[in-house]
């Protein structure tokens, strides 16, 4: 059977959800769990490209998750070009897309 590497989002009950499928998949496990909270920081303001916003009161903030960081740092400098493409495009950071860039041959 191929091997299995869901990328899943939820707005509530995640943990209950991964833990129940996890129950199904002989040998699973989650490897990682990340909380983010509601992006209160657009309430009034905005979404920008990159991961910017601005807040009701104007003020810029850049929402960069580690991973983003670990990819650009990579020496392989066309790994981190085709990640810094795929930020571009993006308002909200898509990790598993900037993943699937990183990983593009």
């Amino acid at each position: 059977m191929p091997k299995i590497t869901p990328f899943l989002w939820f707005d509530t009950q995640a943990e209950e959800a991964a833990n129940f499928y996890i129950s199904i998949f002989k040998n699973s496990k989650i490897v990682t769990i990340a909380r983010y909270g509601k992006a209160k920081l657009t309430e009034g303001g905005q979404e920008v490209q990159c991961g910017w916003l601005k807040d009701k009161f104007g003020l810029s903030w850049q929402v960069v998750p580690s991973a983003l960081g670990e990819m650009m740092s990579d020496p392989d400098r066309e790994k981190a070009k085709r990640v810094m493409q795929a930020m571009f495009k993006m308002k909200k950071i898509d990790i598993a897309a900037l993943k699937k860039a990183y990983d593009q041959r």
